[in-house]
C-alpha cells in the first residue's frame, strides 16, 4: 500500500484539501514530528473548496443519513470533492465502501497485493 500511495504522489496524481490537511496533522502529540509532516505536505497544494463542494457535502450527508448511514463532516467533504472533479479517493476506511452505495464516489482500488 506505501509503495502504491508512493506511486502515486511521484507521478502527481495525489490532491489535497485543507481539511485533509488538518486530519492528517491532528493528534500527532511530538512537536518535531508535526513540524516533519507540515513541511512534507507542502508539497501538496490544497484543491480550492468551492460554495458548491459545501452543498454537495451537506446533500450526500442528507442521502446517506436517510439511508441510517453517518459520516463525519470532513468525510463529506472529502466525498463532495472528489465528486465535483472526478477523483478516486484513497483510503484504507472500509465505512467508504458504505457510502458508496448511496451517493457517487470513486475508490480507488489498490493494484498491489499485501
Amino acid at each position: 500500500m506505501v509503495k502504491e500511495l508512493y506511486d502515486l504522489i511521484r507521478d502527481v496524481r495525489v490532491q489535497m484539501i485543507g481539511p485533509i490537511r488538518q486530519e492528517l496533522l491532528s493528534g500527532i502529540k511530538s512537536p518535531n514530528q508535526f513540524k516533519t509532516l507540515k513541511s512534507y505536505l507542502w508539497a501538496f497544494p490544497d484543491l480550492p473548496l468551492e460554495a458548491s463542494d459545501y452543498e454537495k457535502a451537506a446533500e450526500f450527508f442528507n442521502i446517506t443519513r436517510k439511508h441510517g448511514i453517518q459520516g463525519s463532516n470532513t468525510d463529506f467533504l472529502i466525498f463532495s470533492v472528489a465528486y465535483h472533479h472526478d477523483l478516486e479517493i484513497f483510503t484504507t476506511d472500509k465505512d467508504f465502501h458504505n457510502f458508496q452505495q448511496y451517493i457517487p464516489i470513486k475508490l480507488y482500488l489498490l493494484k498491489t497485493t499485501p
